[in-house]
């Protein structure tokens, strides 16, 4: 009997399957319409309780419509849906709430899949879903969203405790070079590790379970960054040394852009996957600024600030004399409920005539517009691959995990920002605001350059687009494979 024949006529169908955080979600879902243009039958599976945020602030079911054999399915995070799931909760409830009930589900759902599963692009931080997959012999992909050289330091993170570079030995020893991460030993600090390393005990249990999960990642079939090879190539060809298969395929939200654009046009209106309300209100007030007059200030989706850090910042741009959107979640500002939205309407008011406060906002939307000249971020690699693209010159005020891997990158190895970790004080804020927005133009001119060679990156015949390519034909023949194996 011939097997080939029903993997030539039935599309690959493909589950994708992202931790249950904005930040995962948003790039995963990017890569799951990719796929569902290039034909594929996708399988989005995400947590109940993110879902249905999804379909409260977005138009999620509608617009998926669009691509016959795209479906949506949850699955629990081990949670009960009243939990606030608020700061690191997914850390701290990673192995009690995660590996017992999402596996099971994550089993069941694979095994009653009808039609069958072709392959699985499950999150790089889900150790639990290589097993499974490998159990019921589909083929894995991981998709590390973060970024490739916060991946290698985690990777990295037995080797430097080895070597006696970890523990850090007091505020004294932040400065002192990292040397035992191949690729990096030239500008890594103590400071630039992430901020889990900042422990004093290396056995505990969040920095056990990081590097557990990074290395766990590498048994995978084969790992997707969403990078390029032009901003991560020397650490990529570092990571190849641990899994051999590696798909470069970023930035997702580029490569997504072109893509739709070269079949719908420009006018098309694509998917905004926020799990919190947009305040697009920002836009016509954008409208009315100045060429490149106004720094954005996102912290993102996790990030917590105090009230006197919410201060500092908020005099330092004041101070800085250039105007502002600034993103202040009102669950971000730590303290009793209800405090922290009475304190952001008192800034609102004192500086109206200066800057534009939101509690969210359309981030590449504002990104791209033409009066932003600057970006004020907390370093998420999504927030960061948005403003390299846009051709945005970023301050970097990194909170926690990759984030402070990424902020020394951006202002070291790419010099297209400044680094502004470990202090929160009113006049360094300025400062950086101004050398970014107003005196050191190498910055602007540094970012134009890089998103010129990043944006051929996503076009036909860049890098990642090849790769994105080689990606797409290496499915199908997993699934031939699969196929022929039954």
């Amino acid at each position: 009997m011939e097997m080939d024949s029903p993997s030539q006529s039935h599309p690959p169908h493909v589950v994708i399957f992202p931790l249950p955080l904005q930040g995962h979600i948003n790039s995963m879902i990017k890569l799951a319409e990719l796929l569902a243009l290039a034909g594929f039958k996708l399988t989005f599976l995400n947590s109940h309780h993110n879902h249905e945020r999804l379909i409260k602030f977005t138009n999620i079911v509608a617009y998926f419509k669009r691509y016959p054999g795209f479906e949506l399915k949850t699955i629990t995070d081990g949670l009960p849906l009243d939990h606030p799931r608020s700061g690191n909760w997914f850390l701290e409830t990673y192995e009690e709430a995660i590996i017992m009930k999402i596996k099971q589900s994550f089993r069941e759902m694979l095994m009653n899949s009808n039609p069958p599963v072709d392959c699985v692009i499950a999150d790089g931080f889900s150790g639990f879903a290589i097993d499974v997959a490998n159990e019921l012999g589909i083929p894995i992909i991981g998709f590390r969203t973060s970024s490739p050289r916060s991946f290698w330091v985690y990777y990295s993170i037995t080797d430097i405790i080895k070597a006696g570079e970890l523990p850090i030995r007091g505020s004294e020893d932040m400065d002192r070079l990292i040397t035992t991460v191949p690729g990096m030993e030239t500008y890594l600090r103590c400071r630039d590790l992430p901020s889990f390393c900042r422990k004093s005990d290396i056995e505990d249990s969040t920095v056990q379970l990081i590097v557990k999960q990074t290395r766990k990642s590498t048994e995978a079939d084969a790992l997707i960054f969403n990078t390029t090879d032009e901003l991560d190539g020397p650490i990529l060809s570092q990571i190849r040394t641990k899994c051999a298969n590696i798909y470069p395929i970023g930035p997702l939200h580029a490569q997504l852009n072109t893509k739709l654009k070269a079949k719908h046009g420009e006018s098309f209106d694509q998917f905004s996957n926020t799990l919190r309300e947009e305040d697009k209100s920002c836009i016509p007030w954008l409208d009315k600024q100045p060429y490149r007059s106004v720094i954005y200030v996102s912290f993102g989706s996790s990030t917590s600030t105090s009230r006197d850090q919410l201060v500092e910042l908020w005099y330092g741009l004041l101070n800085s004399k250039t105007k502002f959107l600034f993103v202040v979640r009102p669950d971000s500002v730590i303290g009793k409920d209800g405090e922290g939205e009475d304190f952001v309407k008192e800034l609102m008011e004192k500086s109206k005539d200066r800057g534009y406060i939101v509690d969210w906002a359309p981030q590449e939307v504002v990104l791209n517009h033409q009066a932003v000249g600057g970006f004020l971020t907390h370093s998420g690699w999504n927030s960061t691959l948005e403003s390299i693209v846009a051709g945005v010159p970023m301050v970097c005020w990194p909170y926690f995990a990759d984030q402070q891997v990424t902020s020394r990158v951006v202002s070291r190895v790419w010099k297209i920002g400044l680094d502004m970790k470990d202090v929160c004080d009113r006049k360094i804020v300025e400062n950086m605001v101004n050398d970014v927005m107003v005196d050191r133009k190498e910055y602007v001119n540094s970012a134009t350059d890089m998103a010129k060679v990043i944006n051929q990156c996503v076009s036909i015949g860049g890098s990642s687009s090849n790769n994105f390519d080689r990606l797409i034909e290496d499915i199908r023949m997993k699934r031939l494979k699969t196929t022929k194996r039954l």
